[in-house]
């Protein structure tokens, strides 16, 4: 016997249609590159986003065809969000920050027939658009005053576009699984693969990501997305925001200026936001040398990276939540978000710090076990190695225009590349990549942990832990640091004495290696290939 309920396809622009009735006046605040401060509401918003689906109209397109971006956190990425993906086609947001020649290939692979474009990044399409032959025109997201000179051929400004376009049009109904937006991965090794994400997935995410000990959004919220629009959705805040009223507020390119962020959180009384650690310590630098508070901000995400404790422990005086989050392209991106459980208040201040440090507990929807080398399930005891793998309806099932790319080694379930650990409490943590782990002397040592306790260390601005070659434990950690501005007679002696009694003491590296700056990828994360690469001919002292 089934259910006698009503069915209603899950679309984007039920989101749209939902926030222009309930909450049409809620504000959403602006950076942009020609005004310093835009303001206008959801309503404005998305009348706009209908004036875009006509102009798209117009461009003899089909459904399923992809519309790329390449732009900052803004009310137009914003408008685009809604008016490509609710009228059938697919929003393809493009990470600017790749390599030319990634940029290229994604455009190539995704077949993009249009693209949208920031000004910022006109020179960078220039240099790659005759190498990008199915691309039919392109759009650059300002107004004719601000419209620059451009090589490009059929190129056209969006507020012009807009200006004589009509705010009617119906959006279609569609299957609620067909194809709303795409983005590729990194590309830390190989090519970038592309991830589809469906109407159906899209919504299910921001109604997970809204929950209370998820990102705990509700209409008294004033979010700053720090993360980028143009890549992983923002984390989904762009559609869970207007979902529960929350007002938004976009940074635009100032995303990782300190004193921009202080101004906006102060000026516009933002009490939630998400983005990468770097993000935090930037702003963290600022306040401690303008003196400057961030009285109205009640939490913060951080995810993208290990969290260093010190970004916490400061959050904490200044009044602020701090929570970790993890999750990946292939997953939408949330899997999982520490929010500490009442069971967890009394448990010493060191040891409520190991909890917090760790990637928190799967939120519904998202799946989680741990298995050793031959695919046996391990405890959920905290102690336990194991490849991490997910399954949920938010989750990638194979990649997109890659044959044989079944994302998943074991059927029904994503394997991540993360080795972890899950314990008693439920709460997960990643100790390494599966690529990155370093087995000395047939034991695991988590990388992870040594760098999120040598940063720990005031004078470490930045830390990574790599496994290099042992005669006798056919690896070990090497330890590479980057002094803090304060730390230049900073030795490895320091950091190693440092690490006595926060790490197990096998796990303290044989070596500490200084540079200048530790390489990382287009999303901030390290990149240890090519730190292997630099350290290859590296030998451990007698």
């Amino acid at each position: 016997m089934q259910g006698l309920m009503m069915h209603q396809p899950l679309l984007v622009k039920s989101i749209m249609e939902f926030a222009e009735k309930v909450n049409p006046n809620v504000e959403i605040v602006s950076v942009t590159a020609d005004n310093p401060r835009h303001r206008y509401t959801y309503k404005d918003a998305f009348q706009r986003a209908r004036k875009l689906a006509n102009v798209i109209d117009r461009w003899d397109l089909v459904q399923g065809d992809r519309i790329a971006t390449l732009a900052w956190n803004d009310y137009r990425h914003f408008e685009a969000y809604y008016g490509i993906c609710a009228s059938g086609y697919v929003v393809h947001t493009i990470n600017p920050r790749l390599f030319p020649e990634q940029i290229e290939f994604i455009i190539n692979h995704a077949d993009d027939q249009w693209v949208m474009t920031d000004r910022d990044f006109v020179p960078l399409l220039e240099s790659i658009a005759p190498r990008c032959p199915g691309v039919k025109g392109w759009v650059v997201m300002t107004d004719e005053a601000n419209m620059p000179e451009t090589s490009l051929e059929n190129v056209h400004c969006y507020e012009t576009l807009l200006a004589n376009a009509s705010t009617a049009f119906n959006f279609p109904d569609l299957d609620e699984n067909a194809a709303c937006a795409l983005c590729y991965t990194s590309g830390t090794t190989g090519n970038p693969k592309g991830v589809l994400y469906s109407h159906r997935s899209t919504i299910l995410h921001a109604y997970c990501s809204v929950m209370p000990d998820v990102l705990g959004l509700s209409c008294r919220d004033t979010v700053l997305p720090i993360v980028p629009m143009f890549h992983v959705n923002a984390w989904g805040t762009p559609y869970a925001c207007p979902m529960v009223g929350a007002r938004l507020v976009f940074p635009g390119s100032k995303m990782g200026d300190g004193a921009t962020l202080s101004a906006l959180i102060n000026e516009e009384s933002v009490t939630m936001s998400a983005g990468v650690p770097t993000v935090w310590l930037g702003l963290l630098a600022h306040l401690r040398d303008s003196g400057e508070t961030i009285e109205s901000l009640k939490r913060i995400i951080v995810g993208g990276a290990a969290c260093p404790l010190s970004i916490m422990h400061e959050m904490d005086k200044h009044g602020v939540e701090t929570r970790v989050g993890w999750g990946m392209t292939e997953m939408s991106p949330l899997g999982s978000v520490n929010a500490l459980k009442p069971e967890l208040d009394d448990f010493p201040a060191e040891e409520k710090d190991v909890m917090r440090l760790k990637a928190g507990r799967p939120v519904f929807g998202v799946e989680m076990k741990i298995t050793d080398d031959e695919g046996n399930e391990q405890p959920w005891d905290g102690e336990a190695f194991g490849s991490l793998k997910v399954r949920g309806p938010w989750i990638c099932n194979s990649y997109f225009k890659l044959d044989g790319s079944d994302a998943h080694a074991e059927e029904g379930w994503f394997e991540t590349g993360d080795v972890a650990t899950l314990d008693e409490h439920g709460y997960m943590a990643i100790t390494d990549r599966t690529k990155d782990v370093i087995k000395s002397g047939g034991e695991w040592i988590s990388s992870i942990d040594v760098e999120n306790a040598a940063v720990g260390h005031p004078q470490v601005a930045e830390a990574a832990v790599i496994g290099a070659y042992h005669p006798k434990w056919s690896e070990r950690p090497l330890l590479i640091v980057v002094r803090d501005k304060d730390g230049a007679d900073l030795t490895g002696e320091d950091v190693l004495a440092f690490l006595e009694g926060k790490i197990a003491k096998w796990w303290i590296p044989d070596a500490v290696e200084f540079i200048d700056e530790i390489p990382h990828t287009a999303t901030g994360k390290i990149q240890k290939v090519e730190l292997r690469e630099m350290f290859k001919d590296f030998q451990f002292p007698e």
